[in-house]
């Protein structure tokens, strides 16, 4: 095939689309060019190695080079995209170490350049007791002050991947105070029934929980200044949200209102020969029919799956169909699952939709309280047609299997009578004659089972 083609970007989409296209295709020229050190590190999974759950920090990856020289790959670190000149087909990489840039021709780009955590417009933001919840570098950093004596009180920012650092701390002995600006956590993601479970875990473990509350700034003595007084830390970290690392990008490709790139239904840009993939993105949410954005390694791999397939089509036989998304949010004993589009989300996109909150126990009522644990389910729906656009599943219990059937009835655009008269197995070892799901797909039509 003699074709070049060069990837920016070595997380989830540009490892899957690289590992794909060297499977697929012959006398491919397969090049990524990552801008960090350390080639493929999983931010999701910082949180199990802050807990000392991992066999090493340099472990927690996708990928690392040599696989993908195996294939006939290569991969190219301390590389930062920094200009695109899609006229000329080529791209300008700029050496992190040296400063020294080359310009890389290519036929086909493809971009997925991530995010980067948002640093907050405030006040004291680089002082350098304030770090940053995501990437290699500050996974370390993070970690070695989990280990330091000196460092006793640390404030979490940020009530989203925060939370993972929050649990961590309290792992490590340390004295925790965790602050965010909405009411109760995470609520564009989960109704008040579930996060009020999540709040009282954190609070029996000891968690101080600053919410309605707004960082206004960081001081050389170590506070932390809040619109309803200061706190003192030895540490904080933010974990305060995300920003599309597309700067480099806004006088070539077009970006959305947010700084994300668009792409058209087959991940093409407004830019011959030139993808996109990945958190930079906002990708088809199929519940939604509209472009929403969608974080998540799972997202990211099906996009360059798609990708792979069809890259040297003239024409794509057929476009992306479109995302389901899904996250998990844990602390503690409680495990929690979403999917699909909450309430918030199904009203932005202009649905009708209503959400049906269910708790119940997960087995027959003859099993003790305290071997029979409750289970949360909440349902969005579409009010007129009953199409299933969102859930959740939360226990104390590991459900969050529930969440992947939830993944699917939402993929495929099932109703709640579909969801209702579904048959799955039954045993009051594991759950009820009527599967929680069924039980609250059931409530959600006002119907009554036992």
């Amino acid at each position: 095939m003699n074709q070049k083609v060069v990837i920016i970007g070595a997380s989830h989409p540009g490892h899957e689309a690289a590992i794909g296209l060297l499977d697929r295709y012959q006398d491919l020229d397969v090049t990524i060019y990552e801008a960090s050190d350390f080639v493929s590190f999983m931010s999701c999974g910082m949180k199990l190695f802050l807990e000392e759950k991992t066999t090493g920090q340099d472990n927690v990856r996708n990928f690392s080079p040599a696989d993908l020289e195996k294939l006939g790959g290569k991969i190219v670190n301390n590389s930062q995209a920094v200009a695109l000149n899609p006229t000329n087909k080529q791209v300008t990489i700029k050496n992190t170490q040296t400063g020294q840039t080359e310009e890389v021709n290519y036929d086909k780009l493809i971009l997925s350049p991530g995010v980067d955590p948002l640093q907050l417009p405030i006040p004291g933001a680089d002082l350098d007791y304030v770090y940053l919840m995501r990437g290699y570098s500050w996974a370390k950093k993070i970690n070695e002050a989990l280990h330091n004596d000196e460092i006793k009180n640390i404030v979490v920012v940020g009530a989203g991947n925060g939370i993972a650092a929050v649990e961590a701390g309290v792992l490590a002995g340390k004295n925790m105070t965790l602050v965010d600006a909405s009411n109760h956590i995470l609520a564009n993601y989960f109704s008040k029934d579930f996060t009020d479970v999540f709040e009282q875990e954190m609070q029996d473990k000891g968690v101080d929980l600053k919410l309605d509350t707004k960082v206004t700034g960081f001081t050389n003595d170590h506070l932390v200044q809040t619109d309803h007084g200061d706190i003192k830390a030895d540490l904080v970290i933010v974990a305060a949200g995300i920003v599309a690392n597309t700067d480099w990008l806004k006088d070539t490709i077009n970006l959305n209102q947010r700084g994300y790139i668009e792409t058209d239904e087959y991940l093409r840009t407004n830019q011959k020969d030139v993808y996109a993939l990945g958190d930079a993105t906002w990708p088809l949410s199929i519940p939604a029919n509209k472009r929403m954005p969608i974080p998540s390694a799972v997202a990211a791999r099906h996009e360059a799956n798609y990708l792979v397939q069809h890259l040297f089509e003239k024409k794509p036989s057929r476009p992306f169909p479109g995302l389901v998304g899904g996250q998990l949010l844990e602390f503690g004993d409680v495990h929690a699952v979403v999917s699909g589009l909450p309430q918030k989300s199904a009203e932005f996109a202009g649905i009708n939709a209503a959400t049906s909150i269910y708790i119940d126990h997960l087995r027959p009522d003859f099993i003790p309280a305290d071997d029979n644990p409750l289970g949360y389910i909440s349902l969005t729906y579409n009010k007129d047609t009953h199409q299933i656009l969102g859930g959740a599943v939360m226990s104390k219990h590991d459900i969050t299997a529930q969440g992947n059937v939830l993944s699917l009835a939402i993929g495929h655009k099932l109703t709640l009578e579909d969801l209702a008269e579904q048959d799955f197995f039954f045993s009051p070892s594991f759950d009820r004659q009527w599967n929680i799901l069924n039980l609250a797909a059931q409530h959600a039509l006002g119907l009554h089972k036992f």
